[in-house]
């Protein structure tokens, strides 16, 4: 705790930060006020609360002392960066960023907040490293929710993965060790935050939509040219007759069964936790135009062999 006592500027809630922590990981029904004071030995919830709800602290800060503590205790050169978010339930339109949106936690669409979340995993554990509020546009655009929910006004408009790149690089800047990083279709179908991992000269294995667009074979381009008569063309453009791109759902497809292995990925409580994987070398479609080529990795479950996913690398 003493590493994070000079954000609290008074002693008696450096005191009370502990009690606090230790609350949260009592075993109590309910993690409100009065059943962490009686668990730390409180008479009320007084100390409690007031820790809550009028400390002023910097989070960020605090965030920067916990990742130079998972450098120490968890860092690893081939470590992991794991970007996902999930939904937190809500019954009301006052938090922030609430509205009705597709929450992982539910499985469905649901009135709720959603945070997006980089975690950090090594051979040493998985630990949290950062966390961002997703802010929909009608918050964005919305000066006058804004300001009855107190959303500074720096804030603007992220997308996800614009969100998950920028705690990715706060990371990195921080010496956060990290080779790889890795996330759902949110992000694998974001090629911004795959140009950008390979930029800082980190390694990705994202997955992505069954139609993302590929080619197996690089096609010929055609450069721009200036025409005798008409207005010239200024964009390159596949040649005439070129094969078009397709899907990494329709490149599957093509495979033989020769070509898929069959690996364990983890430990279940029935076993090892069995899938089918195949690859191939793909050139990646941007803009209709052929972009980097990249690996192709599918896994196939055993048991339902229509239960496919797939990941660019």
């Amino acid at each position: 705790h003493a590493r994070f006592a000079h954000l609290f500027s008074r002693s008696e809630i450096r005191v009370q930060l502990p009690q606090y922590l230790r609350g949260l990981m009592a075993r109590v029904e309910r993690k409100n006020s009065w059943q962490m004071a009686e668990a730390v030995g409180d008479q009320t919830p007084d100390r409690m609360q007031r820790f809550l709800y009028r400390t002023d602290w910097d989070a960020d800060a605090a965030r920067d002392i916990l990742q130079q503590i998972v450098i120490e205790e968890f860092g690893d050169q081939d470590g992991i960066g794991i970007v996902d978010e999930t939904g937190f339930i809500k019954k009301g339109d006052r938090s922030v960023g609430v509205k009705r949106q597709y929450s992982g936690t539910a499985g469905k669409v649901e009135n709720c907040q959603v945070g997006t979340f980089l975690s950090y995993a090594t051979p040493k554990g998985h630990v949290f490293l950062d966390r961002r509020l997703y802010l929909p546009h009608e918050w964005c655009d919305d000066p006058e929710r804004r300001a009855q929910a107190k959303v500074p006004e720096d804030i603007l408009f992220r997308t996800k993965p614009q969100q998950a790149l920028a705690m990715l690089e706060h990371a990195w800047e921080q010496g956060v060790p990290m080779r790889w990083v890795t996330g759902d279709e949110m992000y694998g179908d974001a090629p911004d935050l795959r140009d950008a991992v390979i930029a800082h000269h980190r390694l990705y294995v994202l997955a992505v939509s069954r139609n993302t667009p590929v080619w197996t074979e690089r096609p010929a381009l055609e450069a721009p040219q200036k025409p005798r008569t008409g207005r010239p063309r200024t964009r390159t453009r596949l040649v005439e007759g070129a094969v078009k791109a397709t899907t990494v759902q329709a490149v599957t497809l093509t495979w033989p069964e020769s070509r898929w292995q069959r690996f364990a990925i983890a430990d279940g409580e029935k076993g090892p936790r069995m899938y089918d994987w195949a690859r191939q070398r793909v050139i990646e479609s941007r803009e209709g135009l052929p972009g980097p080529e990249a690996w192709l990795l599918v896994r196939r479950s055993i048991s339902d062999p229509t239960e496919v996913a797939y990941y660019l690398s």
